[in-house]
């Protein structure tokens, strides 16, 4: 797992609004691809650990919409709202993530799924509209261990898939 903001990733024009994530996932790129698509298996692994998710509205498509309330370990709910605005199966999803619809503060998050032998490789690249608001995310909000830990939900998640799938 590696998380880049600085470094390598200065040569961009946006490094110092970005959060790179990336984990290797012990699982098919398809499988993986697929975990982001539908709503019964997001709910199973998404947000950092202890998080629960409960969803309002789920529609995987271009200008489609996913409304849910992350529920923290603390009681807290977090009104999150994602919009896809570009699906390239099973390579790449882009979306736009806030609180609601109108968010100004909302960020855009680009997801690659690269194959990595039997395993996948998944970057999320997360681009904040201003320095501040991605400091924020870092510092108030601990973005960079929450998609770690929301990223590792997932290769447990998709370990036990695999696992249930290979013995029945």
């Amino acid at each position: 797992m590696s998380v880049t903001g600085r470094g390598a990733a200065a040569q961009s024009a946006t490094a110092d609004r970005e959060i790179v994530i990336s984990r290797i996932i012990d699982a098919p790129r398809e499988l993986v691809f697929e975990a982001f698509t539908e709503v019964r298996h997001l709910s199973r692994w998404w947000g950092p650990k202890g998080f629960t998710t409960t969803t309002r509205a789920f529609e995987f498509r271009v200008g489609g919409v996913w409304d849910f309330v992350m529920h923290g370990p603390d009681g807290t709910d977090y009104q999150e709202w994602i919009a896809w605005t570009e699906i390239a199966p099973p390579e790449r999803i882009t979306l736009r993530h806030g609180e609601s619809r109108d968010d100004p503060n909302a960020f855009e998050s680009v997801l690659t799924f690269d194959p990595d032998g039997a395993a996948t490789r998944i970057d999320m690249r997360t681009v904040f509209p201003t320095k501040e608001l991605r400091d924020e995310a870092v510092e108030k909000y601990h973005a960079v261990e929450g998609g770690e830990q929301t990223l590792n939900n997932l290769a447990a998640y998709l370990t036990e898939v695999v696992r249930k799938g290979v013995q029945g």
